[in-house]
């Protein structure tokens, strides 16, 4: 067992650059002892106890050295051999809307069609006659069928409603909503996206490519509204629920005004129980100087201060469409596909920002010194966002702003080379893999998915990519969708397997344990500007720590997933103790 030893050095300089914590002179206020620490330092330490004063750790290592530091109102908490790890971090959430998702009423898991339209059916019973229906990010990867459903099929589940089948960018629409939307047979998509046609009649079959813009929906006019005060305690809720699975920092990343403002809030009330670092969305569409000064005001928010617990790290726009819904932007056509109803032999997705455009954005956040990062998930769309940040880095050096790849699914080996060269970091959901792999490798075969979420490949170029789940709806680790569970994730990355999948996805792109765990830890700490404050168990860190159940060094790696958290502490406080 290797073990990070106290360096008496070491504490008296960090009492001099934190003066808030005396770590010679106090003794601490919390012991942690008799465990296994994974301190996730650069030589992936194991220690055995961890001393506490304040809200950071004032020192790591041995019983005997740590024990030995106790004073008479020092807490001492046995660990009875369990393991510890850093607070855990997810790079990639939407916490307002996943929070509200069900206020209205609960949403079934849907795992068929038959589910799909059992739900609209039912939906059609409450939902006053000629109002909407929405059915919202079931994913036709997730689906026994691999389909969507057809505008007829939605007809016969709900006659007189407009119904909307919405995955990300895409949509299935039935006849009654395509007739409230106004689009007909020769209706004309101007912009990104187009519109599905049957191939023989030439009609409108309802989906919609990367254009839901054009929905002119008043969904939710018949469900409850909530006030200022549901949001709060819905997010309070959630947050609750993040730390019951280890999450003590998270990024939205795609904040809005109102999201930013809750957030506030419950800082001020001392209920926010996450760290929260924020990439603000920004529209890109409508006139370009106009998005340019949105961007250049949001580099001079009040939260752009440098604050472990609430801050605005950067922006976040939309370059392409989706992988789950087949309007991701791929460098090679995606094929005829019965999965994602493409009928093209030359489609290759959905790209909404064009490179000169994109250029300009890029540069105006840079300038700001604000972290660009961008919905990019086809190799299309990641060899643009790095193309674009190439030629900014020829007059602005990008690498200080840590220019993001958010999903990032589809790289290449060029695109791996880039972001070495650039210093670009990604953002990347392990549970798509999971939930998503039967549909790619029926739709791509496996040679097109060498290079998705190659994260070994990424870890052994020195690129830094963190773990997010993308949680966008529903409170629940394993019921979200995505499901944000962490331990789920790791255990992904670690075995490359998925559900209602044989083998393994690409299973030379496994992380080990060890770099499993960083990448939900000090790794997602750098993608969020925090890895001097939280990311790893070092004295004058914040003391943000997990307590769980088994050991992730040993155990079997496909019960990795099923880890349970005992206890989770955020600035050395006790904010989650399970059964």
């Amino acid at each position: 067992m290797k073990r990070q030893r106290i360096c008496p050095l070491l504490l008296c300089c960090l009492a001099l650059v934190l003066p808030s914590v005396s770590f010679a002179a106090e003794p601490p206020d919390l012991i942690l002892h008799n465990g296994k620490i994974v301190t996730v330092d650069q030589q992936d330490s194991i220690a055995a106890a961890i001393a506490i004063t304040g809200e950071r750790i004032a020192a790591v290592g041995s019983n005997e050295e740590i024990l030995h530091l106790k004073g008479e109102q020092t807490t001492l908490v046995d660990l009875a051999g369990q393991m510890v790890l850093p607070g855990l971090i997810d790079s990639h959430v939407h916490p307002v809307d996943a929070a509200m998702f069900e206020f209205d009423h609960d949403v079934p898991d849907m795992e068929t069609l038959a589910d799909v339209f059992q739900y609209v059916s039912g939906r059609a019973k409450v939902v006053p006659k000629g109002e909407w229906i929405w059915v919202s990010q079931v994913f036709i990867t997730r689906l026994r069928e691999q389909r969507f459903p057809t505008r007829a099929e939605l007809d016969a589940a709900a006659p007189e409603h407009a119904v909307v089948f919405r995955t990300g960018p895409d949509a299935a629409l039935n006849s009654l909503a395509l007739e409230k939307s106004g689009i007909g047979k020769d209706f004309q998509v101007v912009g990104a996206g187009y519109l599905e046609r049957d191939p023989n009649s030439g009609e409108l079959n309802g989906i919609l490519r990367g254009c839901t813009r054009y929905i002119k929906s008043d969904a939710g006019s018949s469900q409850k509204k909530p006030s200022d005060a549901d949001r709060l305690e819905r997010l309070a809720q959630l947050f609750a629920d993040y730390n019951s699975v280890g999450l003590t920092s998270v990024s939205d990343r795609y904040a809005s005004e109102n999201s930013i403002h809750l957030y506030q809030q419950l800082r001020q009330s001392q209920k926010l129980t996450v760290r929260m670092m924020m990439s603000h969305g920004v529209s890109t569409d409508g006139d370009l100087a106009k998005v340019k000064e949105k961007i250049q005001a949001i580099g001079q928010h009040p939260l752009r201060q440098a604050d472990a617990m609430l801050r605005i790290i950067g922006i976040k726009t939309m370059l392409d469409g989706g992988m789950l819904t087949g309007s991701a932007y791929m460098l090679e056509p995606w094929g005829i596909s019965d999965i994602y109803s493409i009928r093209d032999p030359r489609y290759r997705g959905v790209r909404f920002i064009e490179e000169d455009r994109l250029k300009e954005l890029v540069s105006t956040a840079v300038a700001a010194n604000l972290q660009y990062t961008a919905h990019a998930v086809g190799d299309g769309a990641t060899a643009a966002l790095l193309d674009a940040y190439a030629e900014v880095n020829k007059t602005q050096p990008i690498a200080p702003t840590r220019p993001c790849l958010t999903h990032s699914n589809f790289l290449s080996a060029k695109a791996i080379e880039q972001m070495k060269t650039l210093g670009a970091v990604a953002d990347i959901q392990p549970a798509w893999l999971y939930l998503d792999a039967r549909t790619l490798k029926a739709q791509f075969g496996d040679d097109r998915l060498k290079y998705f979420q190659p994260l070994k490949t990424l870890f052994a170029e020195g690129i830094i990519a963190g773990g997010g789940s993308d949680h966008m709806q529903k409170i629940g680790s394993f019921r979200a969708i995505n499901p944000y569970n962490p331990f789920l994730a790791m255990g992904t990355t670690v075995t490359r397997t998925a559900k209602w999948f044989e083998g393994e996805l690409h299973p030379e792109q496994a992380l080990t344990r060890e770099q499993a765990i960083r990448y939900y830890t000090m790794n997602n700490a750098h993608l969020l500007f925090l890895e001097d404050q939280v990311g790893s168990l070092e004295p004058g860190k914040f003391a943000d720590l997990v307590v769980i159940d088994r050991d992730l060094l040993t155990c079997r790696a496909e019960e990795i997933r099923n880890t349970q958290v005992r206890q989770t502490y955020l600035n050395g406080k006790l904010i989650y103790e399970g059964k």
